[in-house]
């Protein structure tokens, strides 16, 4: 079987990585291979064609290739809430939580998570074309093998972009280095308040493999349960994975990132998380009225959440 992730060197994607890496899904009887498929929207097309078995990824993309939530549905969280942050460079001495900052810079973003950051900023009355705010893809960042983030905190590095929107990896890389700063981080509050719940991170399947292989659903589940708690027990796990998968920079900074983010590694879905996510799918088009919690979320796994 085969797990797509669109960045593999990212801290909350990291439990579905670490499930395959550190043999957790081995555990459960499933052969899985780890695929990294960038943009978002391409690994769900790869799931809704079958290409793919699972995708872990931002919950709002679902609907890029399952319109209303026909045909696929999550199957637990890797982490919860907005895992994403606004990094701009340190020497525009940026006050962190200030949405006006980014008027008048060049701000990289990649398709799928870009839709978090319009949405915020639109909420802050900031309007792109009035306010001079460029939104663009990172040159480059579509190269096979290339992780949005990391590469991101090189081109604000070399000054081809002003900030970015990207993991928390990426952050770190350029707020070790002293270019960057984070300005806006919606899971620790700095943003608009609605932004947190936006979206998060999930494990998705189709409804075709719940159905036909319940039973494979339900060892990835306990294989991503399995890794969350591995990882919120001992975070230093995260360097063995990093130091397979990761370049050797990253890999030495994977540890303290998971450090930090293994509080938000829980694989529950509520109904208020479900709520904020449609609700965010609705203000960008992708989804019209209202979609019953059953029809979003695989609800015969809940129970595995709390053991």
């Amino acid at each position: 079987m085969r797990i797509a992730v669109p960045d593999l060197v990212s801290n909350s994607y990291f439990p579905a990585v670490a499930a395959v890496e550190l043999g957790f899904f081995r555990d459960q009887g499933i052969d899985m291979e780890l695929d990294m498929v960038f943009p978002i929207g391409r690994a769900m097309e790869a799931l809704r064609d079958g290409s793919t078995d699972l995708v872990a990824g931002p919950a709002h993309a679902t609907l890029s290739a399952f319109p209303g939530w026909q045909g696929a549905k999550l199957l637990a969280a890797l982490s919860q809430h907005t895992f994403w942050v606004l990094v701009l460079r340190s020497s525009l001495r940026v006050m962190p939580g200030d949405v006006s900052a980014v008027k008048g810079l060049r701000i990289g973003v990649a398709p799928g998570p870009d839709a978090a950051l319009r949405r915020m900023l639109a909420e802050a009355d900031i309007d792109l074309a009035r306010d001079s705010v460029d939104l663009t893809p990172v040159p480059g960042s579509g190269e096979p093998g290339v992780s949005f983030g990391v590469h991101a905190a090189k081109a604000l590095e070399d000054g081809v972009i002003d900030g970015f929107w990207a993991n928390a990896m990426g952050a770190e890389v350029s707020v070790r280095s002293g270019i960057g700063e984070v300005v806006l981080d919606p899971r620790q509050g700095l943003g608009p308040a609605a932004a947190r719940d936006y979206t998060f991170a999930a494990l998705v399947a189709t409804d075709r493999l719940i159905d036909d292989s319940p039973a494979t659903a339900e060892g990835a589940v306990r294989a991503v349960l399995e890794a969350q708690r591995a990882l919120r027990a001992d975070p230093s796990r995260a360097a063995e994975v990093g130091r397979r998968l990761f370049p050797p920079g990253e890999a030495a900074l994977i540890e303290d990132v998971v450090r930090r983010d293994a509080p938000y590694y829980t694989a529950g879905i509520t109904s208020d998380s479900v709520d904020g996510l449609n609700q965010f799918c609705r203000s960008l088009g992708s989804l019209s009225g209202e979609v019953a919690y059953e029809q979003v979320v695989a609800t015969r796994f809940a129970p595995l959440w709390s053991e």
